[in-house]
């Protein structure tokens, strides 16, 4: 059968009647890192006050509750969601498996991530493996100013957790790499990387654990609707899960300027159920 575009919807509830949970991104979805969207955020709103229960499942390397933390600061309302589920999170399981010599890149807010676990932040020359977060100044470094590190690490065999594995993503007005972007550029190198986040399965499964948690019942995946703005993470992930996925093309996506998202969906075969150019 050819390929068919996802159908084109005005409002969210011209399509979650079918699902009681909802798993929504956040950057690009609920807000754009200063900034909420008020009528995503109403729509989540509007969708838990039907009895529905929403996860927000975002690729952040930090942890849910300054996640909550700071959506709160910029002014997403709390009663937008049940549960908040991070790349962050899930990380940390890869982190506690793993070598305890760590080199982290990133900034200092992402360091709570190593809170209460058994591991050691040590010099790039003394580390086993290397977490990245995301670049230490993202606003003014590119992906060019770790060339010689990436290289050193990639001698050394040396593995690398990626705790966000978005390539970008939009902050106000302007885009700036993530850890994803750092972690392609070291797997180019032969470097081995872990990522736990969008698209990969564990923060699916713990999405649906914490929905079962906050609702007080199991939900099947057939239950879900994912919702996000990235083809490569949040599309591919809901697709490889089995999971219904509503593609929102005007936050992340629209970040690729003139490519056209629904031909890169049809390159790969993947086709959302429905999309719109922003949560309403």
């Amino acid at each position: 059968m050819a390929w068919q575009p996802p159908l084109m919807i005005d409002a969210l509830e011209d399509v979650s009647g079918a699902y009681s949970l909802l798993l929504c991104d956040v950057w690009g979805v609920v807000h754009n890192g200063v900034r909420p969207y008020d009528r995503g955020c109403a729509a989540l709103t509007r969708a838990r006050s039907q009895g529905k229960t929403v996860v927000l499942i975002t690729n952040s390397p930090r942890r849910a509750d300054a996640v909550s933390e700071q959506m709160v600061q910029i002014g997403v309302p709390d009663d937008a969601w049940d549960a908040i589920v991070t790349s962050g999170d899930v990380t940390r399981r890869l982190i506690a498996e793993g070598a305890k010599r760590i080199f982290h890149i990133g900034t200092e807010a992402e360091l709570h991530i190593y809170d209460g676990l058994d591991v050691e932040l040590v010099s790039k020359e003394e580390a086993d493996v290397i977490v990245s977060t995301g670049l230490i100044n993202d606003e003014e470094e590119t992906l060019d100013d770790y060339d010689a590190m990436l290289n050193e690490f990639a001698a050394r065999e040396l593995p690398m957790i990626c705790a966000n594995p978005d390539l970008k993503v939009r902050r106000g007005d302007i885009v700036v790499p993530c850890a994803g972007a750092l972690a392609q550029a070291y797997e180019e190198r032969g470097g081995l990387v872990r990522v736990a986040g969008k698209p990969h399965g564990p923060i699916y499964d713990a999405a649906l654990d914490l929905a079962a948690n906050s609702a007080g019942r199991s939900f099947a995946k057939s239950d879900a609707l994912a919702i996000g703005d990235g083809v490569p993470t949040d599309v591919r992930g809901a697709i490889a899960q089995n999971i219904d996925c509503l593609f929102v093309t005007g936050g992340e996506a629209s970040i690729e300027g003139d490519i056209d998202t629904f031909e890169l969906l049809k390159a790969e075969g993947m086709r959302p159920v429905a999309a719109m150019t922003q949560l309403v």
